[in-house]
């Protein structure tokens, strides 16, 4: 029998603030949050529901690290 998602939960919290409040993602931010947390608390493949999560968290990093450049030579 396949593992339950952990973080379904979660998805479906998201699912729920999204419909009652007419699909704007800012007003389920907490919700957002809370998915967040809980992807980053298993590995990457371990939750199908955090493969949405797991990919923006790649190009948050991607962004972060052109963002900083590469550093200069020493002084």
């Amino acid at each position: 029998m396949p593992q339950k998602d952990p973080c379904q939960k979660q998805a479906c919290e998201i699912q729920k603030c999204l419909q009652a409040n007419n699909y704007l993602e800012s007003k389920c931010e907490a919700v957002f949050q809370e998915m967040r947390r809980c992807c980053g608390r298993y590995p990457p493949g371990r939750s199908i529901c955090c493969s949405g999560f797991e990919i923006e968290e790649k190009e948050r990093q991607k962004q972060k690290s052109t963002s900083q450049g590469t550093p200069g030579p020493p002084a």
